[in-house]
């Protein structure tokens, strides 16, 4: 059996493929930056449906948040192999598996924007990494921890509109210490944030929340996409939930600063499964 992994910081999404059976599921995110080798093998512990193939899979292909230098790497890969001990492993950046899922064989920007956001140019065969994907404390513009930031600091700096202040102190019970507290003292601050960012999807025609979807997804333009020289002659490919769910204004953004947009999907995974199985030799 072979097992395909695509995973955020929030949710890890994996396929499934055996001559006679093909599998779908998903755990909690795997980034190596919250969870450590021994945290990975007690999460696929816990999952029933996995222990049931733990000895029957024997190449494991997982591309993840937070995979981009070797000791991160090592985590993730001693983290899976201490359960599925007969498989190979290989592990790599997200941004990969999205190249492959997005881009194929062609040329192209690969854009993520889910719980955090990121980009990298393929040029068919390889990615190629910029200096960019510095993660919620500074970067992620436009990602989810990016637009539940503004949510809170307009809300505690009473900047929301009445309207939607009122709906926000119910649905999250927000004030300074408690955001303090998620922030600086709980594990996955990233996480709360992205959290937060789910009350846009309660208004996405309030002009407020327009507003900051626009502005966020022209700063991810700005400090990412227009990075890259040939940007303009390039296909832009997205995925991820914040990118799928308000396509329409990423959309316009992009349209007026001459960015070509691809793909949206809101997970890759299946893309990236295709892409495995075709390169292991295998129809789809």
């Amino acid at each position: 059996m072979i097992l395909v992994a695509d995973s955020g910081s929030s949710k890890t999404d994996w396929m499934g493929y055996s001559p006679n059976e093909k599998i779908n599921f998903s755990t909690q995110g795997i980034n190596p930056y919250f969870l450590n080798a021994h945290d990975i093998f007690k999460l696929f512990s816990k999952k029933k449906e996995i222990a049931a193939y733990a000895d029957k899979v024997k190449e494991i292909y997982f591309f993840g948040a937070g995979c981009s230098s070797p000791d991160k790497i090592e985590v993730i890969s001693n983290g899976i192999s201490s359960f599925f001990t007969k498989a190979y492993v290989s592990v790599e950046h997200d941004l990969i598996g999205s190249a492959y899922a997005t881009c194929g064989d062609k040329k192209g920007l690969t854009c993520i924007l889910g719980t955090g956001s990121n980009i990298s140019y393929y040029d068919g065969k390889e990615v190629h990494n910029g200096a960019h994907g510095l993660g919620y404390a500074l970067g992620d513009e436009g990602s989810g921890t990016y637009f539940g930031r503004k949510l809170i600091t307009s809300y505690l700096y009473h900047h929301m509109p009445a309207d939607l202040a009122v709906e926000f102190a119910e649905t999250y019970q927000v004030d300074k210490e408690s955001v303090i507290t998620n922030l600086y003292q709980k594990p996955a601050p990233n996480i709360y944030l992205a959290s937060i960012s789910r009350f846009m999807a309660l208004h996405p025609d309030h002009p407020f929340i327009i507003n900051i979807l626009r502005e966020g997804f022209q700063e991810f333009v700005d400090s990412n996409i227009k990075d890259y020289p040939n940007y303009k002659s390039l296909d832009t490919h997205f995925v991820g939930s914040i990118a799928f769910y308000y396509q329409d204004i990423l959309r316009e953004v992009c349209l007026n600063n001459q960015i070509k947009v691809g793909k949206i999907y809101q997970k890759p995974i299946e893309g990236i499964y295709n892409y495995i199985l075709r390169k292991e030799g295998i129809m789809v």
